[in-house]
Protein backbone atom coordinates (compact mmCIF):
# COMPACT_ATOMS: atom_id res chain seq x y z
CA UNK A 1 0.00 0.00 0.00
CA UNK A 2 2.84 2.27 -0.30
CA UNK A 3 3.28 4.95 -3.44
CA UNK A 4 6.84 5.70 -4.33
CA UNK A 5 7.10 9.23 -5.38
CA UNK A 6 9.21 9.14 -8.51
CA UNK A 7 9.15 12.76 -9.08
CA UNK A 8 9.92 15.26 -6.66
CA UNK A 9 8.83 19.64 -6.73
CA UNK A 10 12.20 21.80 -5.72
CA UNK A 11 9.82 24.83 -3.80
CA UNK A 12 12.72 27.13 -4.32
CA UNK A 13 12.07 30.89 -3.84
CA UNK A 14 8.63 30.06 -3.96
CA UNK A 15 8.13 31.36 -0.95
CA UNK A 16 8.45 34.74 -2.14
CA UNK A 17 6.32 35.29 -4.78
CA UNK A 18 6.76 38.78 -5.58
CA UNK A 19 10.61 38.07 -6.07
CA UNK A 20 11.09 35.54 -8.80
CA UNK A 21 11.29 38.65 -11.88
CA UNK A 22 14.52 40.03 -9.20
CA UNK A 23 15.89 36.89 -8.23
CA UNK A 24 16.22 35.62 -12.17
CA UNK A 25 17.54 38.71 -12.88
CA UNK A 26 20.41 38.76 -10.02
CA UNK A 27 21.05 34.71 -10.00
CA UNK A 28 21.44 35.69 -13.76
CA UNK A 29 24.08 38.61 -13.61
CA UNK A 30 25.85 36.15 -11.00
CA UNK A 31 26.09 32.95 -13.26
CA UNK A 32 27.66 35.44 -15.76
CA UNK A 33 30.00 37.46 -13.39
CA UNK A 34 31.05 33.57 -12.57
CA UNK A 35 31.88 32.29 -15.56
CA UNK A 36 33.79 35.34 -16.91
CA UNK A 37 35.51 35.92 -14.00
CA UNK A 38 36.86 32.51 -13.39
CA UNK A 39 37.29 31.67 -17.73
CA UNK A 40 39.41 35.20 -17.63
CA UNK A 41 41.28 33.41 -14.58
CA UNK A 42 41.81 30.26 -17.15
CA UNK A 43 42.76 31.81 -19.68
CA UNK A 44 45.46 34.29 -18.33
CA UNK A 45 47.16 31.38 -16.43
CA UNK A 46 47.07 29.46 -19.76
CA UNK A 47 48.31 32.38 -21.89
CA UNK A 48 50.69 34.32 -19.60
CA UNK A 49 54.38 32.22 -19.34
CA UNK A 50 55.12 34.50 -16.30
CA UNK A 51 52.00 32.33 -14.52
CA UNK A 52 53.71 28.83 -15.55
CA UNK A 53 53.99 28.42 -12.03
CA UNK A 54 52.24 25.51 -9.61
CA UNK A 55 50.54 28.05 -7.92
CA UNK A 56 48.75 29.47 -11.19
CA UNK A 57 48.37 25.74 -12.48
CA UNK A 58 46.21 24.99 -9.16
CA UNK A 59 44.62 28.08 -9.38
CA UNK A 60 43.30 27.62 -12.88
CA UNK A 61 42.48 23.92 -12.02
CA UNK A 62 40.02 25.80 -8.87
CA UNK A 63 38.16 28.23 -11.68
CA UNK A 64 37.35 25.48 -13.93
CA UNK A 65 36.27 23.50 -10.56
CA UNK A 66 34.36 26.49 -9.79
CA UNK A 67 32.94 26.60 -13.38
CA UNK A 68 31.44 23.39 -13.13
CA UNK A 69 30.30 23.45 -9.29
CA UNK A 70 28.30 26.67 -9.89
CA UNK A 71 26.68 25.05 -13.33
CA UNK A 72 25.45 21.83 -11.39
CA UNK A 73 22.96 23.76 -9.40
CA UNK A 74 22.40 27.64 -11.10
CA UNK A 75 20.97 26.97 -14.64
CA UNK A 76 18.09 24.79 -12.64
CA UNK A 77 17.28 27.61 -10.37
CA UNK A 78 17.34 30.03 -13.81
CA UNK A 79 15.24 27.07 -15.23
CA UNK A 80 12.76 26.61 -11.97
CA UNK A 81 12.14 30.40 -11.70
CA UNK A 82 11.75 31.50 -15.50
CA UNK A 83 9.31 29.04 -15.35
CA UNK A 84 7.57 28.97 -11.98
CA UNK A 85 7.77 24.85 -12.06
CA UNK A 86 10.26 23.17 -10.17
CA UNK A 87 9.57 19.68 -11.09
CA UNK A 88 12.55 17.74 -11.19
CA UNK A 89 12.74 13.72 -12.00
CA UNK A 90 14.24 10.87 -8.99
CA UNK A 91 17.05 10.18 -11.59
CA UNK A 92 17.66 13.80 -12.12
CA UNK A 93 17.52 14.66 -8.50
CA UNK A 94 20.24 12.19 -7.65
CA UNK A 95 22.40 13.42 -10.60
CA UNK A 96 22.52 16.98 -9.66
CA UNK A 97 22.82 15.53 -5.90
CA UNK A 98 26.36 13.06 -6.93
CA UNK A 99 27.80 16.08 -9.04
CA UNK A 100 27.13 18.36 -6.45
CA UNK A 101 29.34 16.02 -3.82
CA UNK A 102 31.80 14.83 -5.57
CA UNK A 103 32.76 18.34 -7.14
CA UNK A 104 32.57 19.79 -3.55
CA UNK A 105 34.75 16.89 -2.16
CA UNK A 106 37.30 18.06 -5.15
CA UNK A 107 37.33 21.50 -4.20
CA UNK A 108 37.93 20.88 -0.94
CA UNK A 109 41.06 18.63 -1.11
CA UNK A 110 42.33 21.04 -3.74
CA UNK A 111 42.15 24.08 -1.52
CA UNK A 112 44.14 22.01 0.38
CA UNK A 113 46.33 20.94 -2.37
CA UNK A 114 47.04 24.53 -2.38
CA UNK A 115 47.74 25.25 0.76
CA UNK A 116 50.48 22.45 0.93
CA UNK A 117 52.24 24.24 -2.40
CA UNK A 118 51.84 27.60 -0.34
CA UNK A 119 53.66 26.03 2.16
CA UNK A 120 56.70 24.57 0.16
CA UNK A 121 57.09 28.15 -1.55
CA UNK A 122 57.15 30.14 1.51
CA UNK A 123 58.92 27.43 3.76
CA UNK A 124 60.94 25.67 0.83
CA UNK A 125 61.35 28.24 -1.77
CA UNK A 126 65.28 26.68 -2.77
CA UNK A 127 63.27 22.52 -3.06
CA UNK A 128 59.86 24.10 -4.59
CA UNK A 129 60.95 23.01 -8.25
CA UNK A 130 62.49 19.81 -7.43
CA UNK A 131 59.28 19.12 -5.22
CA UNK A 132 56.26 20.72 -7.57
CA UNK A 133 57.16 19.22 -10.36
CA UNK A 134 54.59 19.47 -13.36
CA UNK A 135 54.29 15.82 -13.04
CA UNK A 136 53.55 16.41 -9.45
CA UNK A 137 51.35 19.08 -10.15
CA UNK A 138 49.01 17.46 -12.48
CA UNK A 139 48.87 14.33 -10.26
CA UNK A 140 47.61 16.50 -7.30
CA UNK A 141 44.90 18.24 -9.69
CA UNK A 142 43.96 14.44 -11.05
CA UNK A 143 43.72 13.43 -7.32
CA UNK A 144 41.65 16.21 -6.08
CA UNK A 145 39.03 16.01 -9.09
CA UNK A 146 39.17 12.17 -8.95
CA UNK A 147 38.81 12.19 -4.69
CA UNK A 148 35.06 12.02 -3.87
CA UNK A 149 33.93 9.87 -7.14
CA UNK A 150 33.72 6.91 -5.39
CA UNK A 151 32.34 7.65 -1.81
CA UNK A 152 30.21 10.29 -2.92
CA UNK A 153 28.43 8.51 -5.92
CA UNK A 154 28.21 5.52 -3.23
CA UNK A 155 26.40 7.46 -1.28
CA UNK A 156 23.72 9.30 -3.72
CA UNK A 157 23.51 5.32 -4.65
CA UNK A 158 22.51 4.48 -0.94
CA UNK A 159 20.61 7.91 -0.08
CA UNK A 160 18.01 7.02 -3.21
CA UNK A 161 17.23 3.46 -2.48
CA UNK A 162 15.05 4.80 0.21
CA UNK A 163 11.90 5.23 -0.02
CA UNK A 164 9.96 8.46 -0.13
CA UNK A 165 6.21 8.54 -0.10
CA UNK A 166 5.11 11.16 2.21
CA UNK A 167 5.64 14.24 0.43
CA UNK A 168 7.81 15.10 -3.00
CA UNK A 169 8.16 19.05 -2.06
CA UNK A 170 12.09 19.64 -1.81
CA UNK A 171 12.38 22.78 0.58
CA UNK A 172 15.31 23.99 -1.22
CA UNK A 173 16.05 25.10 -4.82
CA UNK A 174 18.94 22.12 -5.53
CA UNK A 175 18.26 17.92 -4.55
CA UNK A 176 21.10 18.65 -1.37
CA UNK A 177 21.51 15.98 1.20
CA UNK A 178 19.57 17.38 4.47
CA UNK A 179 16.06 17.87 2.79
CA UNK A 180 16.09 14.71 0.88
CA UNK A 181 16.48 12.77 4.08
CA UNK A 182 13.78 14.60 5.49
CA UNK A 183 11.57 13.41 2.51
CA UNK A 184 12.30 9.65 3.23
CA UNK A 185 9.13 7.36 4.95
CA UNK A 186 11.93 5.32 6.76
CA UNK A 187 14.23 5.39 9.48
CA UNK A 188 17.71 7.50 8.17
CA UNK A 189 19.67 7.66 11.28
CA UNK A 190 22.05 5.41 9.71
CA UNK A 191 22.29 7.59 6.46
CA UNK A 192 22.67 10.24 8.59
CA UNK A 193 25.38 8.94 10.25
CA UNK A 194 27.60 8.10 7.09
CA UNK A 195 26.73 11.83 6.31
CA UNK A 196 28.52 12.95 8.94
CA UNK A 197 30.95 10.61 8.54
CA UNK A 198 31.77 11.21 5.15
CA UNK A 199 31.58 15.42 5.41
CA UNK A 200 34.36 15.08 8.37
CA UNK A 201 36.11 13.04 5.77
CA UNK A 202 36.12 15.44 3.15
CA UNK A 203 36.16 18.64 5.22
CA UNK A 204 37.98 17.69 8.03
CA UNK A 205 41.12 16.39 6.59
CA UNK A 206 41.53 18.70 3.84
CA UNK A 207 41.04 21.56 6.80
CA UNK A 208 43.51 19.69 8.87
CA UNK A 209 46.25 20.01 6.01
CA UNK A 210 45.30 23.49 5.42
CA UNK A 211 45.59 24.46 9.02
CA UNK A 212 49.19 22.42 9.79
CA UNK A 213 50.34 23.82 6.34
CA UNK A 214 49.51 27.64 7.46
CA UNK A 215 50.73 26.89 11.48
CA UNK A 216 54.44 26.24 9.22
CA UNK A 217 53.67 29.33 7.04
CA UNK A 218 53.45 31.88 9.71
CA UNK A 219 56.16 30.34 11.69
CA UNK A 220 58.54 30.96 8.41
CA UNK A 221 56.97 33.84 8.24
CA UNK A 222 57.89 35.52 11.74
CA UNK A 223 60.86 33.89 11.65
CA UNK A 224 62.19 35.87 8.68
CA UNK A 225 64.48 39.26 9.48
CA UNK A 226 62.19 42.28 7.63
CA UNK A 227 58.58 43.46 7.62
CA UNK A 228 58.92 43.64 3.82
CA UNK A 229 59.92 40.14 3.41
CA UNK A 230 56.83 39.10 5.82
CA UNK A 231 54.77 41.13 4.18
CA UNK A 232 55.20 40.07 0.69
CA UNK A 233 55.16 36.30 1.65
CA UNK A 234 51.99 36.90 3.70
CA UNK A 235 50.45 38.61 0.74
CA UNK A 236 51.09 35.10 -1.50
CA UNK A 237 49.17 33.25 1.12
CA UNK A 238 46.54 35.63 1.97
CA UNK A 239 43.69 35.67 -0.82
CA UNK A 240 43.64 31.41 -0.57
CA UNK A 241 43.18 31.66 2.96
CA UNK A 242 40.30 34.00 2.56
CA UNK A 243 39.15 31.84 0.25
CA UNK A 244 39.41 28.95 2.87
CA UNK A 245 37.54 30.57 5.55
CA UNK A 246 34.38 31.37 3.22
CA UNK A 247 34.19 28.32 1.74
CA UNK A 248 35.09 25.52 4.75
CA UNK A 249 33.10 28.10 7.35
CA UNK A 250 29.87 28.11 5.60
CA UNK A 251 30.00 24.55 4.28
CA UNK A 252 30.67 22.93 8.25
CA UNK A 253 27.86 25.34 9.66
CA UNK A 254 25.95 23.66 6.64
CA UNK A 255 26.78 19.88 7.28
CA UNK A 256 28.15 19.59 10.69
CA UNK A 257 25.60 21.34 12.63
CA UNK A 258 23.32 19.35 15.28
CA UNK A 259 20.11 18.50 13.19
CA UNK A 260 17.95 19.80 16.04
CA UNK A 261 19.24 23.31 14.20
CA UNK A 262 18.48 22.49 10.96
CA UNK A 263 15.54 24.90 9.74
CA UNK A 264 14.82 25.01 5.99
CA UNK A 265 15.74 29.06 5.68
CA UNK A 266 18.80 29.09 7.24
CA UNK A 267 19.58 25.80 5.22
CA UNK A 268 18.93 27.91 1.80
CA UNK A 269 20.81 30.92 3.16
CA UNK A 270 24.04 28.73 3.95
CA UNK A 271 24.07 26.97 0.79
CA UNK A 272 23.53 30.13 -1.58
CA UNK A 273 26.56 31.26 0.27
CA UNK A 274 28.98 28.22 -0.28
CA UNK A 275 27.66 27.21 -3.91
CA UNK A 276 27.34 31.05 -5.61
CA UNK A 277 28.53 33.59 -3.58
CA UNK A 278 31.59 32.19 -2.96
CA UNK A 279 32.55 31.17 -6.47
CA UNK A 280 31.45 34.51 -7.40
CA UNK A 281 33.82 36.68 -5.10
CA UNK A 282 37.14 34.19 -5.78
CA UNK A 283 37.63 35.34 -9.19
CA UNK A 284 38.25 38.96 -7.35
CA UNK A 285 39.93 37.79 -4.49
CA UNK A 286 42.59 36.12 -6.32
CA UNK A 287 42.89 38.64 -8.92
CA UNK A 288 42.51 41.79 -6.83
CA UNK A 289 45.14 40.55 -4.40
CA UNK A 290 47.65 38.79 -6.57
CA UNK A 291 50.21 41.43 -8.37
CA UNK A 292 50.52 38.65 -10.91
CA UNK A 293 47.06 38.07 -11.97
CA UNK A 294 46.23 41.96 -12.39
CA UNK A 295 49.79 42.42 -14.50
CA UNK A 296 48.75 39.42 -16.78
CA UNK A 297 45.25 40.92 -17.26
CA UNK A 298 46.49 44.01 -18.36
CA UNK A 299 48.67 42.68 -20.74
CA UNK A 300 46.21 40.61 -22.00
CA UNK A 301 43.54 43.32 -22.57
CA UNK A 302 45.78 45.68 -23.80
CA UNK A 303 46.57 43.18 -26.43
CA UNK A 304 43.35 42.62 -27.62
CA UNK A 305 42.98 46.75 -28.00
CA UNK A 306 46.04 47.31 -30.03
Amino acid sequence: NMSTVIQFALLGFSDLPDLQGLLFGVFTITYIIILIGNGLLIIITWLDPALHKPMYFFLANFSSLEICYVSVTLPRILVNLWTQDGSISLLACAAQMGFFLVLAAAECFLLAVMACDRCVAVCDPLHCPLLMTPKTCLQLAVGSWASGIPLQIGQTCWIFTLHFCHSNQINHFFCDVPPILKLACEDTSVQELAVYAVALLFVGVPFMLILASYIKIICTILRLSTARGRAKAFSTCSSHLLVVILFFGSATIAYLRPKSRHSAGTDRLLSLFYTIVTPMFNPMIYSLRNKDVVAALRKLLLKKVV
